[in-house]
C-alpha cells in the first residue's frame, strides 16, 4: 500500500507532526471504540516522536534514529499500532507490507540487477526513491536465503534514508536463532541495536485471547473423512485441479470460484515456499485445507511452511477452514518451534465448528 501525502513538514503556526499524528490515532481509536493500553500509548507517542524528528530541518542537530523496532509477545497489538500509526503519519510514499511478501518482492526484483556489483544496494536505492516511509510486519530470520538478502538490503535502506518501522516477536538478538547461520546475521542485528529505536511492548496481556475476532473455522473430524459435511466441495466445483505455480505443480482437491480446497500434504511436505503461498491469496479469497494431524515430532521444514502459511493467510484476510484430526488446542506445541506461540494465538482465532 502506498501514499502520496505533501512530504513537507507542517507549515508555522501548524500542529507538529507528532501532534497530527497523535490527534489522527485518538480519532482512529474512538472510530473503533478502542482504548490503548500504557504500552502501547509508550509505543504510539515514541513513533510519532521519532517521526517529527526525521522531518524537522536537521541543521547542527543529532541524526535521528534510522527506525523504530517494536517487538514483544504475541497479541500485544504491535501490528495494530503500527497501523494506525502508517494511516496517521504525514508522509509522501508511505508504504506497509508484511514480512514475506517483502521478501519474495526483494527476490523477484533482485533480478533487475543481476550482474551489477552489488545488487541489493542497488535494489535499496531504487525502492527508495519510491519509498520514503516504510512499515513492515512480522519482521523474522529463519533462513539462511532471507538472512543474506535481508543483511545488505537493510543496510542499503538505512543509507538511503528510508524510514523504517518494523514489527517482531523477537528481540534483535533472538531474531536468527539458527546458530548454523547466525554469525552471518550479526552484523545485521548490531545494525538494528545500532540504528534503530528499538521498543518492547508488552502490556502483558494477549489481546487476541480476549477479542471476538474471527477470520476463519476450525473443524475437527477424522482423516478419512475430513472432506464430509461442511467442508466438502459442493456438486458445482471443478475436481482435480493442477496448477504450475514458480515452475511447480500445485494440485487442488477442488475449485469452486474463489474457493478451492488442497491437503495438508500438498501445502507443506513438498518444497513449497511462501511464494506459493502469496501466489494462492492472490487467485483465491477462501481455502479449505486438512487434514491436519499434531505437528508433535514433525520435521522442523514442515512446521515452518506450515507456520509460513498461517502468517501469510492471516494477513491476506483470507477465509480460512482448517480441518484437524485432533481438537484445536493440541495441534501445536508452542516450545517445540520459535513462532509456533505466535501462529497458536492465530488458530485460537478460527471459530470452532462440529
Amino acid at each position: 500500500m502506498t501514499s502520496s501525502v505533501d512530504p513537507a513538514g507542517p507549515a508555522a503556526g501548524q500542529p507538529s507532526t507528532a501532534t497530527l499524528i497523535g490527534q489522527r490515532f485518538e480519532q482512529a481509536l474512538a472510530d473503533r471504540a478502542f482504548v490503548l493500553d500504557p504500552a502501547q500509548t509508550a509505543a504510539m507517542r515514541a513513533l510519532a516522536d521519532w517521526l517529527d524528528a526525521r522531518l524537522r530541518p536537521r541543521r547542527w542537530r543529532r541524526q535521528p534514529a534510522a527506525g523504530v523496532y517494536l517487538w514483544g509477545g504475541v497479541g500485544r497489538g504491535k501490528s495494530f499500532v503500527m497501523d494506525r500509526f502508517f494511516e496517521a503519519a504525514p508522509v509522501a510514499d508511505k508504504r506497509r507490507v508484511h514480512f514475506h511478501a517483502f521478501l519474495q518482492e526483494v527476490q523477484v526484483r533482485s533480478a533487475e540487477f543481476a550482474g551489477l556489483p552489488d545488487p541489493l544496494r542497488l535494489l535499496a536505492g531504487a525502492i527508495a526513491q519510491r519509498t520514503r516511509l516504510l512499515c513492515f510486519d512480522e519482521f523474522h530470520v529463519h533462513d539462511i536465503g532471507d538472512a543474506r538478502l535481508l543483511g545488505r538490503l537493510l543496510e542499503g535502506l538505512v543509507e538511503a534514508g528510508v524510514g523504517l518501522v518494523c514489527t517482531s516477536n523477537y528481540a534483535p538478538r533472538g531474531l536468527c536463532p539458527n546458530p548454523l547461520y547466525r554469525e552471518r546475521f550479526a552484523p545485521t542485528i548490531a545494525l538494528i541495536e545500532r540504528r534503530f529505536q528499538v521498543l518492547e511492548l508488552d502490556g502483558g496481556e494477549d489481546y487476541r485471547q480476549r477479542g471476538d475476532y474471527r477470520w476463519g473455522d476450525y473443524r475437527q473430524a477424522e482423516a478419512s473423512d475430513w472432506l464430509a459435511g461442511a467442508a466438502a466441495p459442493g456438486p458445482q466445483a471443478v475436481r482435480d485441479v493442477a496448477c504450475e505455480v514458480h515452475h511447480r505443480q500445485l494440485h487442488l482437491l477442488a475449485q469452486d470460484g474463489d474457493t478451492a480446497w488442497l491437503t495438508v500434504d500438498e501445502l507443506f511436505r513438498g518444497p513449497r515456499s511462501s511464494r506459493d503461498y502469496l501466489w494462492l491469496c492472490d487467485q483465491f479469497r477462501c481455502l479449505v485445507v486438512g487434514p491436519l494431524a499434531p505437528l508433535h515430532g514433525e520435521r522442523t521444514d514442515v512446521i515452518q511452511r506450515f507456520v509460513n502459511f498461517i502468517d501469510i493467510v492471516y494477513d491476506a484476510d483470507l477465509h480460512l477452514t482448517l480441518v484437524g484430526t485432533a481438537p484445536r488446542e493440541a495441534l501445536l506445541d508452542p516450545a517445540a518451534h520459535p513462532d509456533l506461540a505466535r501462529t497458536a494465538s492465530r488458530l485460537a482465532q478460527l471459530e470452532s465448528r462440529p
